[in-house]
């Protein structure tokens, strides 16, 4: 396994994890109707480290291959993420919250 596999399954799993640690504990509360402030703080971490975990494999990504000079790949990972970032950044924009 190459130093770039390493990373990206430590990436993964860690976001994977957390992400459920999050989700299970914020539900845990939210039906023992305990902290609902803190269940839903809990549960909205929960899908945000969800939905980040995918751009932190292509920022591992992108970072690995220009380390490595591979220029091409770490090229295209770039537009890859120029892209993550303007969907976000539009997200925003049209739902009023930038």
């Amino acid at each position: 396994m190459t130093r770039l596999e390493r990373s990206i399954a430590f990436v993964l799993r860690a976001g994977v994890a957390a992400s459920s640690g999050c989700l299970a504990v914020g539900l845990a509360l939210s039906f023992f109707g305990v902290a609902a402030g803190v269940s839903h703080l809990l549960l909205q971490t929960g899908i945000i480290i969800l939905l980040c975990t995918p751009v932190a494999r292509v920022v591992i990504s992108t970072v690995e291959y220009a380390v490595g000079k591979e220029w091409t790949f770490a090229a295209l990972t770039t537009v890859v993420l120029l892209e993550l970032v303007a969907s976000a950044v539009a997200a925003l924009v049209f739902h009023r919250k930038l």
